[in-house]
């Protein structure tokens, strides 16, 4: 009988245990889009969604999934980043090899930047008040002035860029996909001042940061999340995420780091200390959920997926089944 309750109380502390671990985190709701067309990146901005869709951006309201507008035009669009200072949003077109610049009011589309080629993601950086353009096929950055809108500094790489953060200080660091590796560049002389080899992990895509501790976060292809010092180049930890991650994300109050993963699932990594990372959770989303935005405000994730026919031989990826785009609504229950 002592044994017997000896295995039970054992059982009872264990499943209090990994509870106690789980982040909270579920699909609470879906905001469907019917329009046709592929996806990439999303962000939240001023209690807005904006959703980068084939040939436009849906823009919904973060509460109910309500559509309060479109940006045209934006043909193989990936990113979008805002300058709320000056009341402007800019797009990364992918397909045109411009940034299309709209007002923020009243979704008016302001004009067209020329980047260089294949512009993907897309930032503001709040120290160097520019906005800044990953562009793939030319392996370059491009600063925009937003008070100009005009190009004021193409910045070389050693490889093709992904995505790219700022730690509010000066430097920016951007993904060499390609190369699996992360470049520092100082935005004040517009230098690469390092690249360093981010091994053990291969292809990052996703890349946050932690501006307190200064750790970067690189999802990577092969089931990887890199943290990275981003003083010294170091890779100080290596925990495990799902297949497929094209996004990650970093909330400073909960501490929490998030993987989207294509395979349908959000990693959710607690951020113990500078240099200890616990996986807490894999939540279950949904097949090509591989990109995510984050309120930080209300800690609620948002997902953008489809659903997909069966994918034919030869064939990169499975077909979208039309009418079926959708943004996944995560949020801690």
């Amino acid at each position: 009988m002592k044994k017997l309750l000896f295995i039970s109380t054992l059982f009872l502390f264990i499943n209090l245990n990994l509870f106690a671990q789980a982040s909270g985190y579920r699909v609470t709701d879906t905001f469907h889009i019917p329009s046709p067309g592929w996806w990439d990146y999303l962000a939240v901005n001023n209690n807005k969604l904006y959703v980068s869709h084939g040939t436009q951006v849906n823009i919904l309201d973060t509460k109910n999934g309500d559509s309060i507008g479109v940006i045209p035009n934006t043909t193989g669009v990936h990113g979008i980043a805002f300058v709320n200072s000056l009341n402007k949003g800019y797009t990364s077109n992918g397909q045109l090899n411009n940034v299309t610049v709209f007002n923020l009011s009243i979704n008016e589309i302001l004009g067209q930047i020329a980047t260089g080629n294949n512009p993907d993601a897309i930032f503001y950086d709040d120290y160097s008040k520019k906005i800044i353009t990953c562009n793939g096929r030319s392996q370059s950055l491009s600063i925009i002035d937003p008070n100009t809108d005009k190009v004021v500094q193409t910045i070389p790489l050693s490889g093709k860029p992904e995505t790219a953060v700022s730690d509010g200080k000066g430097n920016v660091f951007v993904n060499i996909e390609n190369k699996s590796a992360i470049s520092k560049i100082n935005i004040k002389t517009y230098k690469v001042e390092n690249t360093w080899s981010i091994a053990p992990g291969e292809s990052p895509s996703g890349l946050s940061i932690d501006r307190k501790t200064n750790r970067l976060f690189a999802g990577c292809d092969n089931k990887m999340l890199i943290v990275l010092n981003a003083e010294t180049g170091k890779v100080v930890s290596t925990p495990a995420i799902g297949e497929g991650c094209d996004g990650t994300a970093f909330d400073p109050e909960l501490r929490y780091v998030y993987s989207s993963n294509g395979e349908g699932t959000l990693t959710v990594i607690k951020e113990v200390s500078k240099d200890k990372f616990e996986v807490v959770d894999n939540v279950p989303t949904k097949r090509g959920a591989r990109t995510n935005a984050l309120d930080i405000h209300t800690h609620t994730v948002y997902l953008p997926t489809a659903d997909f026919g069966p994918k034919a031989s030869g064939e990169r990826r499975p077909p979208m089944i039309p009418g079926s785009f959708q943004v996944l609504v995560v949020k801690r229950q």
